[in-house]
């Protein structure tokens, strides 16, 4: 079993994205769409309710790293929905023969 090393965000990415939550975005949206674990984003913001949002500090992220993880989550979506497709058209194909 491979043990994923354990991803750091900044406080900037971190109030970005309960700031998004804050100002009406879901929760399910705004973590899909930053390749975020749902409690992962649930705990940042109950952390920023609580004033301890704090962040890795050590790296800055990038516009490029966001749209990055937008796309990354992007990608997971669409592979998602295109298997989907596949079944439906498999089981459907089964009725027809």
């Amino acid at each position: 079993m491979k043990i994923k090393p354990r991803k750091q965000y900044t406080t900037e990415f971190k109030e970005r994205a309960v700031r998004r939550v804050k100002d009406g975005q879901s929760i399910t949206t705004v973590r899909k769409e930053l390749g975020l674990g749902d409690q992962t984003l649930r705990n940042w913001i109950v952390a920023a309710d609580e004033g301890r949002l704090v962040g890795a500090g050590s790296k800055v992220v990038t516009p490029e790293m966001m749209e990055l993880s937008h796309l990354r989550a992007e990608n997971a979506r669409l592979k998602r929905e295109n298997e989907i497709i596949k079944k439906a058209a498999a089981y459907f194909a089964k009725d027809v023969l």
